[in-house]
């Protein structure tokens, strides 16, 4: 199955995706799958609504960016734990292509996921790995980066993606 990254404002992006009943070897395949298509388009993580799958899976990698890969593949990834310190940072999106905002995220939190065996796990992580896990559990929950920003903000974007998606139409 050749996965394709549906983009802003495709309303697939703001359904809840459901829970995996049972992590199987077609769950893996596809964790593997998206894990790969994340790679492909040089990002730090990947939400199966992303490639129009309704269900909450999560691959993630942020040592992809400096050739030490540690990839993450989860199965219904919850946050259990969120620090009270807040910290503000750049973040994009392979849905929204092309556009970055600052964006308040907990400093650090704990999650709660199946790996690909189906096996339970807990991972502490603050930076940009805090930041990954929350938007992307983000996206099981039909929620963008965008939604954080002011009114304005969010507009400007918006516009800055439709304008180059017309000047990409052109080309």
């Amino acid at each position: 199955m050749d996965l394709k990254i549906i983009e802003y404002p495709d309303t697939l992006l703001r359904e809840k995706s459901q829970p995996v009943e049972q992590v199987d070897s077609a769950v893996a395949e596809l964790l593997r799958q998206m894990l790969q298509k994340m790679y492909d388009t040089h990002g730090v993580g990947l939400a199966a609504p992303q490639v129009g799958i309704l269900k909450r899976l999560v691959v993630i990698d942020v040592g992809s960016k400096e050739g030490q890969e540690k990839p993450l593949l989860m199965v219904n990834p919850e946050i259990i734990e969120k620090s009270e310190e807040i910290k503000k940072a750049s973040e994009g999106c392979l849905s929204v292509p092309n556009q970055y905002a600052p964006v308040e995220r907990f400093a650090s939190v704990t999650v709660s996921y199946l790996d690909e065996n189906g096996v339970r796990q807990e991972i502490s992580a603050d930076g940009l790995l805090a930041v990954a896990l929350q938007h992307e559990i983000d996206h099981l929950n039909g929620i963008l980066f965008i939604d954080y920003l002011s009114p304005l903000r969010r507009k400007m974007v918006i516009n800055r993606l439709n304008k180059n998606r017309r000047l990409k139409g052109k080309e």
